[in-house]
């Protein structure tokens, strides 16, 4: 949102020193000459801090402010801004011990941005991609698929009267398409599918056919069905190119997790109880308790 006079003064201070510094975590290094959008007083704002600040408030904008208007609110919010830090400056509201303390958490949390980006960037290599996706294509177990069609009747009368039709020479697809009620698929067919995306009963009858093989009929909350295996094969694991993301960030998180946990090993951590006494049930020296990113990061 725009700024208000009514945000504190210094808020807004410490939001320019967080704004201005989040370009060290995710844009790199500066542009030798950074096209100028605006000055306030004399002084520049840049392209780059546009970036800055698109990357904080962009996710808060409404979605119907697109395109030039998009920008101009950024730029707009940006103006404000150097406003009324310069008048925060002026009223010494930039001074004293608190001030001082949250400037040094949002330095402590900028290094920190700075040094895993930098962490991550280097640890993600394609070797290192194509090992989390081998290691996970290893880890998965083998998931069977049925290639199946279905007869779905409202009665078991009926359903038997289709099974004997089949039973007697006639086509599954042609019964399908004369007497099922279901009529999503042609012929019945309901494609490729593994056992959890089916109703319990339907899929412990269909997993148990052979390809070729018809059930008897089968009831479940939906009717009486007479199922027809077709094929049978397990499901192949996706390959890379379609993981290629997933994987990339389970290396990132990994390599951000093990910096941590390494940084913790040899530091010295004491937690504190409310009298200010050492902690009975504070976590073994070296154990990472906040590490970057999931605890566990997720295999593709």
């Amino acid at each position: 949102m725009k700024l208000s006079p009514k945000t504190p003064a210094r808020r807004l201070v410490l939001f320019l020193a967080s704004s201005l510094g989040l370009a060290l975590a995710v844009a790199g290094a500066a542009h030798a000459d950074p096209k100028i959008l605006a000055k306030v007083d004399g002084v520049a704002i840049t392209e780059e801090d546009f970036n800055d600040a698109f990357l904080d408030i962009g996710p808060g904008l409404p979605q119907t402010l697109e395109g030039p208007a998009r920008a101009k609110y950024v730029l707009d919010y940006l103006i404000d801004l150097r406003l009324v830090a310069k008048k925060a400056e002026a009223d010494k509201l930039d001074t004293g011990a608190d001030f001082t303390r949250r400037m040094a958490y949002y330095h402590d949390k900028l290094a920190m941005e700075a040094l895993l980006t930098n962490v991550a960037k280097a640890a993600t290599t394609d070797e290192a991609e194509h090992k989390a996706y081998d290691e996970a294509a290893k880890a998965r177990p083998q998931v069977e698929e049925i290639h199946a069609r279905h007869i779905l009747l409202a009665t078991e009368e009926e359903a038997k009267a289709a099974l004997e039709r089949i039973k007697a020479g006639e086509d599954f697809a042609k019964v399908a398409k004369d007497v099922s009620t279901d009529r999503s698929g042609a012929g019945g067919d309901l494609g490729w599918f593994t056992r959890d995306r089916m109703v319990p009963e339907f899929a412990e009858a269909a997993f148990k056919l052979e390809p070729g093989q018809v059930s008897d009929p089968v009831k479940t909350q939906f009717g009486w069905h007479i199922i027809k295996v077709e094929d049978k094969r397990v499901k192949a694991f996706p390959p890379f190119e379609e993981l290629k993301d997933q994987a990339a960030r389970y290396v990132e998180q990994k390599a951000e997790s093990d910096l941590i946990a390494s940084l913790h090993q040899g530091a010295k951590i004491e937690r504190m109880d409310e009298d200010g006494k050492p902690a009975t049930d504070a976590a073994p020296a070296g154990e990472a308790t906040t590490p970057a990113g999931d605890a566990e990061p997720k295999t593709p």
